[in-house]
């Protein structure tokens, strides 16, 4: 069947951390089965936390101690893949019968990595991305991801991949992805911003597939009781903006701004031919002969084992 429903969960990681923020994800269960979604997008970060305004004590050439202080609670607040939350994920989506993406702080060894997470109604945890290129100071917290977590995953609704926040901006991933034949695009993000809103219409249009953003909603410095230099105290520190679009660049559902809650639309697959009539990125619209794109996609170890006896003397 091409055609179904998809919905973006607009909700923001508690400050009262991971477990507060895994029950409040739960707490949508009837939700999300009434509305019949059979794939769900979730925040960047949303199991983890995206630390908004903090700076980990460290200045250029030199780090206090309160910052480490403030990583060890950022990564004791992180997830193991897999781990007890993927598991209460995975019977979310089986309860639900829809798949869903979900951005966590995946914690490996002692590094932390901003990830997307796929979850399967039969399977449970399928795939995970790792953002290849954490934005700005994000690089002090985040490892990079390499490109062997570039997955696509079919789901009930369609061919899903993921690119988390600014690596949407990245146009040889972008490229990558398309070849992979992404029907649906998720985007999940802490990017509140109009211009955001134009980059997901301009995937969609560029892409020809279906675009669901899923923002994290935060309050204001005010009502956390907290400080965040230079950003105004009133103002939301993210005030969400999730959307869906169609394969022409239409806005489908939302963009919902300043509250939780779901963003639901009908997609139907079989448009994406037609919209690919007169734009196929990766096919009649491409110039191999002129471009060529080059994709890594093996696994880089910073350690490798090679030969010897196990357990040798």
């Amino acid at each position: 069947m091409s055609k179904s429903k998809v919905a973006a969960l607009q909700i923001g990681s508690s400050a009262q951390g991971k477990a507060a923020t895994l029950e409040h994800i739960l707490s949508f269960e009837a939700a999300i089965r009434d509305s019949g979604a059979q794939l769900v997008v979730m925040p960047e970060a949303l199991l983890g936390g995206y630390p908004k305004g903090e700076i980990f004590g460290t200045r250029l050439g030199y780090r206090l101690p309160e910052g480490r202080e403030a990583f060890a609670a950022y990564y004791e607040n992180a997830i193991d893949v897999p781990g007890a939350e993927t598991a209460a994920l995975a019977e979310l989506s089986a309860r639900c019968g829809a798949s869903i993406v979900i951005g966590v702080i995946e914690r490996a060894g002692s590094t932390l990595y901003c990830t997307a997470l796929f979850f399967d109604p039969q399977a449970g945890l399928v795939a995970k991305h790792r953002k290849l290129m954490p934005t700005g100071t994000e690089r002090l917290i985040w490892g990079q991801g390499d490109g062997s977590t570039l997955p696509v995953v079919n789901t009930a609704a369609g061919v899903a991949g993921a690119a988390i926040c600014w690596e949407n901006h990245m146009p040889l991933l972008r490229m990558a992805m398309y070849a992979k034949g992404v029907q649906i695009w998720c985007a999940p993000t802490v990017d509140e911003r109009e211009i955001w809103q134009c980059s997901m219409r301009h995937i969609a249009h560029e892409g020809r597939c279906f675009v669901i953003s899923a923002c994290q909603v935060q309050p204001s410095p005010s009502a956390l009781g907290i400080e965040v230099p230079g950003w105004d105290p009133a103002r939301p520190l993210i005030n969400g903006g999730s959307v869906i679009v169609g394969p022409l660049g239409e806005i489908l559902a939302g963009p919902l701004h300043g509250e939780t809650g779901l963003v639901v639309a009908q997609i139907d697959t079989d448009e994406l031919i037609r919209a690919r009539y007169d734009f196929d990125v990766v096919g009649h619209y491409a110039r191999p002969d002129v471009f060529a794109l080059n994709v890594d996609e093996r696994a880089k170890r910073s350690v490798q084992f090679t030969g010897g006896e196990p357990g040798g003397l």
